[in-house]
Order: structure tokens, then C-alpha cells, then sequence
């Protein structure tokens, strides 16, 4: 089964709504972003029930003859919404969007509005734990001990950019100096071109390894002498590359 995680209340009154409903023949919609959990919510409330998707009208129009309770996801790609006869079925769709207001009130007894990622903070900290896991048995290093800085991490959109930024910071974080000599290489090859750039280049060596020195002495007279630098060329580094 399924499983799905929330304590946004407006995400558990849906799921009130949908369980008085599930024996009565009538049909009911969420309406949300993409990505933000909505048809793992319906496939966790209704385990058993068919899916089709509304990218083929045909295989909608056929499960609907079929069978009386039906889940619909991507309601919106339907071409010919108005066509379908919903009458004593429980359906259940999900939706990016509503598209024709007045199709959609006339077909669904209940429409639900999904709230985003960033409307349910709590719900975003569970997913992103549960994705860290997930890439660092992908990576297989699930014994390695992996410090996310969230600032680093995507929450603006959807799970999908979620995980990305997670994947790519646990990748990033498990890397050893081979690794960042292998990266920097296909990156420097790729991208080397024009003249006199060996400046414009060793700010890829130069800022973060001020900022990390930074950030673990916290003191500029310590990292300059870590460096082996004079203070003032350290001043002078932090202006350039714009460090804080």
C-alpha cells in the first residue's frame, strides 16, 4: 500500500471528506500543483481501485463503462470532459488544474484544493527525510552520516524539485577529492574557452574554499593563517568573489 504522510489540516479535512464519501456513489476531485501529492493521497485512500489516466479519453471512457468506482488522474489532459457520464459512479480524479469551472462543478459533488509544498512545512521536512534515505541507498552510502543545510535544498515548487536538490546535495556531500578533481575536469572542458581566463576560473577553487573556511573558523586572522595568507590578500578575496 501506498503511504502518504500530512499534518497540514487542510489536507487531512480532504481525507475526512474523502472517507464519508466512499459509500456514497458520488465523485469527487483534487485540484493542485503537480507533484505535491496528490495522487499518492488517492491511491493511500483507495488501494483497490482501478487508475486511468485522463492523457488517453478512450481508456477513461472504456473503465468508466466498466466499473463504478474509478480513480481519474490528470483530469485536465480530457479532451471532451463534458462527455462523460459520471451518474452513480464514485470517481475520484486529480487535477493540475480546473480548466472549465462549470464542467467541473456540473461532474464533481466535491472539489478539493490541494495545498502546495509550501503551504505544509511539516509535510516537506517528512518528504525530504524520506527522500535523503532514498539517495543515500541509491548512492549506497546509507552508512555515511549526511548534514542538509535546507537553504540548499528546493522547496519553492513541487516534490519533484525537491528531490533533484536532494539528490544532488547528498551526491555532492559523499564525493571524495577524486570525485571533485573528476567533476571539476568535465566541467573546466566543457566549459574552458577565450582568453586570459585563468582568473575567471580560480574562483571555482578560491570562493568556496574562503567560504568553507569561513564558515568553520569564523575568524579571518585563524583562516588566514590556516591558508598561509596575508590577512589583507584574504580581505581582498572576500571582496572579490563577493563573500559574506
Amino acid at each position: 500500500m501506498e503511504q502518504f504522510f500530512t499534518n497540514s489540516k487542510q489536507v487531512q479535512e480532504i481525507i475526512r471528506g474523502l472517507n464519508l464519501t466512499k459509500t456514497l456513489f458520488v465523485s469527487s476531485i483534487i485540484v493542485g500543483e503537480s507533484h505535491i501529492g496528490k495522487k499518492s493521497l488517492v491511491r493511500y485512500l483507495f488501494p483497490e481501485t482501478v487508475v486511468v489516466s485522463g492523457v488517453n479519453q478512450k481508456e477513461v471512457e472504456s473503465a468508466l463503462e466498466k466499473f463504478d468506482e474509478l480513480i481519474i488522474t490528470d483530469f485536465e489532459k480530457l479532451a471532451n470532459q463534458e462527455s462523460l457520464n459520471l451518474d452513480n459512479k464514485r470517481i475520484i480524479a486529480t487535477a493540475n488544474y480546473t480548466g472549465n469551472k462549470q464542467i467541473i462543478d456540473n461532474l464533481f459533488a466535491f472539489v478539493y484544493a490541494m495545498p502546495s509544498l509550501k503551504e505544509r512545512p511539516d509535510d516537506t521536512a517528512h518528504i525530504r527525510d524520506i527522500f535523503i534515505k532514498e539517495a543515500q541507498s541509491s548512492l549506497m552510502i546509507e552508512d555515511k552520516i549526511i548534514t542538509i543545510d535546507d537553504k540548499y535544498l528546493n522547496f519553492e515548487s513541487n516534490s519533484k524539485t525537491l528531490k533533484k536538490s536532494i539528490y544532488q546535495y547528498v551526491m555532492i556531500q559523499s564525493m571524495d577529492e577524486k570525485n571533485i578533481e573528476q567533476a571539476l575536469y568535465y566541467y573546466l572542458f566543457n566549459h574552458l574557452e577565450g582568453n586570459s581566463v585563468y582568473k575567471t576560473y580560480l574562483k571555482l577553487y578560491e570562493k568556496p574554499l574562503i567560504e568553507a573556511g569561513l564558515k568553520k573558523f569564523g575568524s579571518q586572522l585563524q583562516l588566514s593563517q590556516v591558508l598561509g595568507i596575508n590577512r589583507n590578500t584574504l580581505r581582498k578575496k572576500i571582496y572579490e568573489h563577493n563573500i559574506n
